[in-house]
């Protein structure tokens, strides 16, 4: 049998009169007072809209970087990526998809080489396409000869 002490430190034990209206009034106290308005039940779908909304207008801003950032020279480009969390960039965006329509470039095949100057290997003079042209075709290979 559990025997406790009110604050006016009577001795109480569960068959009293005293428990009784003790639990009585613990009973009606952990109810709400019948003139308190229901609490509203908050909604959660349009929190779960707006939080959705908010993330993918995110995700389109950031893609619309990524597209800028990929269609600049690849110095530029280099430099913005040197600041990016790798893993963040090739998951949260369609990274190659993105990459081979960026840098596709406006040449068809037939169309005539762009014309370009580069420094020799010697590093003593430079080479422009435009004067190889005019002595004869030019044939250009990339590739690899291992």
């Amino acid at each position: 049998m559990a025997v406790r002490r009110d604050s006016s430190f009577r001795l109480l034990t569960p068959g009293t009169a005293c428990m009784r209206k003790l639990r009585l009034n613990m009973s009606v106290a952990s109810s709400p007072p019948p003139s308190a308005a229901p609490r509203k039940k908050r909604n959660w779908k349009p929190v779960l809209l707006k939080t959705v909304l908010v993330l993918f207008v995110l995700w389109l801003g950031f893609v619309a970087f990524m597209w800028h950032t990929m269609k600049q020279p690849p110095e530029r480009f280099g430099q913005v990526m040197m600041h990016m969390p790798i893993p963040a960039v090739f998951l949260a965006a369609p990274f190659e998809t993105m990459w081979l329509r960026a840098r596709a470039g406006e040449l068809r095949p037939g169309d005539a080489a762009p014309d370009f100057n580069l420094q020799t290997l010697d590093k003593t003079s430079r080479v422009a396409l435009s004067s190889l042209n005019a002595k004869g075709p030019v044939v250009l290979v990339f590739g690899s000869y291992t």
